[in-house]
Protein backbone atom coordinates (compact mmCIF):
# COMPACT_ATOMS: atom_id res chain seq x y z
CA UNK A 1 0.00 0.00 0.00
CA UNK A 2 2.82 2.10 0.56
CA UNK A 3 3.61 2.18 -3.18
CA UNK A 4 0.46 3.21 -4.19
CA UNK A 5 0.94 6.73 -1.60
CA UNK A 6 4.04 7.02 -2.76
CA UNK A 7 2.86 6.77 -6.77
CA UNK A 8 0.00 9.49 -5.55
CA UNK A 9 2.67 12.14 -3.79
CA UNK A 10 4.38 11.97 -6.99
CA UNK A 11 2.10 11.90 -9.64
CA UNK A 12 -1.01 13.29 -8.82
CA UNK A 13 -1.99 17.22 -7.59
CA UNK A 14 -4.89 15.85 -5.18
CA UNK A 15 -3.65 15.94 -1.92
CA UNK A 16 -2.43 12.44 -0.81
CA UNK A 17 -3.60 11.86 2.77
CA UNK A 18 -0.53 9.53 3.59
CA UNK A 19 2.83 10.97 3.31
CA UNK A 20 4.67 7.52 3.01
CA UNK A 21 8.74 7.08 1.04
CA UNK A 22 10.90 3.79 0.39
CA UNK A 23 13.36 4.16 -2.03
CA UNK A 24 12.93 -0.01 -2.27
CA UNK A 25 9.61 0.14 -3.34
CA UNK A 26 10.20 2.57 -6.09
CA UNK A 27 9.74 -0.45 -8.71
CA UNK A 28 6.41 -0.98 -7.22
CA UNK A 29 5.38 2.79 -7.13
CA UNK A 30 5.78 2.59 -11.02
CA UNK A 31 3.49 -0.16 -11.09
CA UNK A 32 0.99 1.63 -9.17
CA UNK A 33 1.25 4.62 -11.33
CA UNK A 34 -2.05 3.04 -13.48
CA UNK A 35 -3.79 3.06 -10.71
CA UNK A 36 -3.09 7.13 -10.36
CA UNK A 37 -4.59 6.87 -13.54
CA UNK A 38 -7.66 5.08 -12.87
CA UNK A 39 -8.54 7.20 -10.17
CA UNK A 40 -7.75 10.43 -12.35
CA UNK A 41 -9.72 9.17 -15.18
CA UNK A 42 -12.55 8.25 -12.78
CA UNK A 43 -13.01 12.35 -12.24
CA UNK A 44 -12.79 12.85 -15.89
CA UNK A 45 -15.51 10.40 -16.65
CA UNK A 46 -17.84 11.51 -14.01
CA UNK A 47 -17.23 15.44 -14.85
CA UNK A 48 -17.66 14.09 -18.66
CA UNK A 49 -21.04 12.87 -17.73
CA UNK A 50 -22.05 15.80 -15.78
CA UNK A 51 -20.86 17.80 -19.08
CA UNK A 52 -23.03 15.49 -21.42
CA UNK A 53 -26.24 15.80 -18.75
CA UNK A 54 -25.96 19.92 -18.12
CA UNK A 55 -25.10 20.42 -22.37
CA UNK A 56 -22.37 22.58 -21.28
CA UNK A 57 -21.20 22.66 -24.82
CA UNK A 58 -17.10 24.34 -25.37
CA UNK A 59 -17.10 25.34 -21.54
CA UNK A 60 -17.90 21.68 -20.74
CA UNK A 61 -15.11 20.79 -23.77
CA UNK A 62 -12.33 23.26 -22.21
CA UNK A 63 -12.75 21.68 -18.75
CA UNK A 64 -12.49 18.30 -20.28
CA UNK A 65 -9.73 18.98 -22.61
CA UNK A 66 -8.09 20.64 -19.54
CA UNK A 67 -8.60 18.19 -16.19
CA UNK A 68 -6.43 15.39 -16.47
CA UNK A 69 -3.49 17.68 -16.75
CA UNK A 70 -4.89 19.80 -13.89
CA UNK A 71 -5.30 16.34 -11.48
CA UNK A 72 -1.92 15.46 -12.61
CA UNK A 73 -0.08 18.95 -11.75
CA UNK A 74 0.94 19.35 -15.10
CA UNK A 75 4.05 17.50 -14.71
CA UNK A 76 3.28 14.64 -18.26
CA UNK A 77 2.53 17.73 -20.17
CA UNK A 78 5.63 19.31 -18.94
CA UNK A 79 7.83 16.54 -20.15
CA UNK A 80 5.92 16.45 -23.79
CA UNK A 81 6.64 20.12 -24.08
CA UNK A 82 10.14 19.35 -23.09
CA UNK A 83 10.15 16.94 -25.55
CA UNK A 84 8.92 18.70 -28.54
CA UNK A 85 11.36 21.39 -28.33
CA UNK A 86 14.41 19.19 -28.10
CA UNK A 87 13.43 17.12 -31.21
CA UNK A 88 12.35 19.14 -32.99
CA UNK A 89 15.28 21.03 -32.46
CA UNK A 90 16.88 18.73 -35.29
CA UNK A 91 20.00 19.65 -33.64
CA UNK A 92 23.43 17.23 -33.14
CA UNK A 93 22.18 14.58 -29.73
CA UNK A 94 24.20 16.20 -27.29
CA UNK A 95 22.44 19.43 -28.02
CA UNK A 96 18.92 17.60 -28.07
CA UNK A 97 19.58 16.09 -24.87
CA UNK A 98 20.44 20.15 -22.80
CA UNK A 99 18.01 21.39 -24.54
CA UNK A 100 15.24 18.39 -23.10
CA UNK A 101 16.64 19.52 -19.83
CA UNK A 102 16.69 23.16 -20.01
CA UNK A 103 13.58 25.08 -17.91
CA UNK A 104 13.45 27.76 -20.61
CA UNK A 105 9.91 27.23 -22.76
CA UNK A 106 10.95 27.45 -26.73
CA UNK A 107 8.53 27.85 -29.58
CA UNK A 108 8.33 24.14 -30.43
CA UNK A 109 7.31 23.43 -27.14
CA UNK A 110 4.81 26.43 -27.92
CA UNK A 111 3.47 25.05 -31.17
CA UNK A 112 2.76 21.38 -29.83
CA UNK A 113 1.29 22.87 -26.76
CA UNK A 114 -1.47 25.05 -29.36
CA UNK A 115 -1.69 21.86 -31.75
CA UNK A 116 -2.55 19.47 -28.70
CA UNK A 117 -5.66 22.11 -27.18
CA UNK A 118 -6.67 22.46 -30.77
CA UNK A 119 -7.44 18.81 -31.37
CA UNK A 120 -8.45 17.84 -27.65
CA UNK A 121 -10.64 20.39 -27.57
CA UNK A 122 -11.93 19.76 -30.90
CA UNK A 123 -12.38 16.20 -29.96
CA UNK A 124 -14.80 17.07 -26.56
CA UNK A 125 -16.86 19.41 -28.55
CA UNK A 126 -17.69 17.12 -31.23
CA UNK A 127 -18.33 13.99 -28.77
CA UNK A 128 -21.80 12.77 -27.27
CA UNK A 129 -19.99 12.88 -23.97
CA UNK A 130 -23.53 11.18 -22.68
CA UNK A 131 -23.31 7.92 -24.93
CA UNK A 132 -19.38 7.88 -24.50
CA UNK A 133 -18.19 9.17 -20.33
CA UNK A 134 -17.67 5.97 -19.37
CA UNK A 135 -14.43 4.96 -21.81
CA UNK A 136 -12.71 8.51 -20.46
CA UNK A 137 -12.35 5.84 -16.91
CA UNK A 138 -9.69 3.87 -18.83
CA UNK A 139 -7.56 6.24 -20.94
CA UNK A 140 -5.27 7.74 -17.86
CA UNK A 141 -4.80 3.82 -16.91
CA UNK A 142 -3.77 2.79 -20.15
CA UNK A 143 -1.46 5.74 -20.99
CA UNK A 144 0.32 5.59 -17.69
CA UNK A 145 0.61 1.17 -18.01
CA UNK A 146 2.05 1.78 -21.45
CA UNK A 147 4.72 4.51 -20.30
CA UNK A 148 5.75 2.51 -17.00
CA UNK A 149 6.31 -0.44 -19.50
CA UNK A 150 8.32 1.46 -21.36
CA UNK A 151 10.44 2.86 -18.57
CA UNK A 152 11.38 -0.92 -17.05
CA UNK A 153 12.31 -2.23 -20.59
CA UNK A 154 14.70 0.33 -22.40
CA UNK A 155 17.97 1.60 -21.20
CA UNK A 156 17.82 4.98 -19.86
CA UNK A 157 19.14 8.28 -20.26
CA UNK A 158 22.35 8.94 -18.04
CA UNK A 159 20.59 11.98 -16.44
CA UNK A 160 17.16 9.81 -16.11
CA UNK A 161 16.45 9.25 -12.67
CA UNK A 162 15.12 5.63 -13.86
CA UNK A 163 18.62 4.82 -14.65
CA UNK A 164 18.91 3.57 -10.48
CA UNK A 165 16.72 0.75 -11.44
CA UNK A 166 18.78 -2.50 -11.30
CA UNK A 167 17.73 -4.70 -14.46
CA UNK A 168 16.78 -7.74 -12.13
CA UNK A 169 14.10 -5.89 -10.90
CA UNK A 170 12.99 -4.23 -14.54
CA UNK A 171 12.82 -7.80 -15.85
CA UNK A 172 9.59 -9.02 -13.66
CA UNK A 173 8.27 -5.67 -13.00
CA UNK A 174 7.97 -4.94 -16.85
CA UNK A 175 5.72 -8.23 -17.80
CA UNK A 176 3.00 -6.86 -14.96
CA UNK A 177 3.50 -3.57 -16.42
CA UNK A 178 2.52 -4.74 -20.00
CA UNK A 179 -0.44 -7.18 -18.45
CA UNK A 180 -1.57 -3.92 -16.91
CA UNK A 181 -2.05 -2.14 -20.21
CA UNK A 182 -3.74 -5.46 -21.54
CA UNK A 183 -5.71 -5.45 -18.73
CA UNK A 184 -7.23 -1.80 -18.83
CA UNK A 185 -7.65 -1.95 -22.62
CA UNK A 186 -9.70 -5.44 -22.11
CA UNK A 187 -12.35 -3.97 -19.70
CA UNK A 188 -12.95 -0.74 -21.72
CA UNK A 189 -14.13 -2.95 -24.59
CA UNK A 190 -15.93 -5.12 -22.30
CA UNK A 191 -17.54 -2.35 -20.47
CA UNK A 192 -17.63 0.57 -23.46
CA UNK A 193 -17.97 -1.78 -26.45
CA UNK A 194 -16.52 -0.23 -29.50
CA UNK A 195 -15.81 2.63 -27.91
CA UNK A 196 -13.93 0.98 -25.56
CA UNK A 197 -11.43 0.59 -28.52
CA UNK A 198 -10.39 4.03 -27.37
CA UNK A 199 -8.37 2.80 -24.74
CA UNK A 200 -6.19 0.22 -27.70
CA UNK A 201 -5.61 3.76 -29.67
CA UNK A 202 -4.43 5.41 -26.81
CA UNK A 203 -1.91 2.47 -26.15
CA UNK A 204 -0.45 3.33 -29.71
CA UNK A 205 -0.37 6.36 -29.51
CA UNK A 206 1.39 5.80 -26.59
CA UNK A 207 3.58 3.36 -28.03
CA UNK A 208 4.04 5.06 -31.12
CA UNK A 209 5.45 8.05 -28.88
CA UNK A 210 7.62 6.33 -26.68
CA UNK A 211 9.59 4.63 -30.19
CA UNK A 212 9.72 7.78 -32.05
CA UNK A 213 10.95 9.88 -29.30
CA UNK A 214 13.33 7.77 -27.75
CA UNK A 215 14.84 6.51 -31.04
CA UNK A 216 15.99 10.49 -31.30
CA UNK A 217 17.17 10.73 -28.16
CA UNK A 218 18.67 7.29 -28.09
CA UNK A 219 17.32 6.54 -24.08
CA UNK A 220 14.49 6.41 -21.90
CA UNK A 221 12.93 9.45 -19.76
CA UNK A 222 10.70 10.57 -17.70
CA UNK A 223 9.97 13.32 -19.96
CA UNK A 224 9.34 11.09 -22.74
CA UNK A 225 7.20 9.12 -20.78
CA UNK A 226 5.30 12.27 -19.90
CA UNK A 227 4.92 12.63 -23.79
CA UNK A 228 3.53 9.49 -24.09
CA UNK A 229 1.01 10.11 -21.60
CA UNK A 230 -0.38 12.88 -22.82
CA UNK A 231 0.22 12.03 -26.76
CA UNK A 232 -1.84 8.84 -25.93
CA UNK A 233 -4.24 10.04 -24.18
CA UNK A 234 -5.08 12.65 -26.76
CA UNK A 235 -4.77 10.17 -29.41
CA UNK A 236 -7.62 7.96 -27.11
CA UNK A 237 -10.06 11.22 -27.00
CA UNK A 238 -9.95 11.79 -31.12
CA UNK A 239 -10.57 8.44 -31.26
CA UNK A 240 -13.51 8.44 -29.29
CA UNK A 241 -15.08 11.58 -31.03
CA UNK A 242 -14.96 9.23 -34.00
CA UNK A 243 -15.60 5.85 -32.88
Amino acid sequence: MTAFWMAWGMFCAIPCPVKKWDQALYPGMLLCTPLIGLMIGALWALCGYGAGCLQLGFVGAALLCALPSLLSGFIHLDGYMDCADAVLSRRELEKRREILKDSHVGSFAVICLALWLLFGFAAFAGMELKEKWLCLLFLPAVSRSCSITAVLSFLPMSTSGYAKLPDSVKSGHKLLGAAETVLFCALSVVFCGRAGLSAVVTALGSWVTILSIRRDLQGMSGDISGSAITVGELCGVIALALL
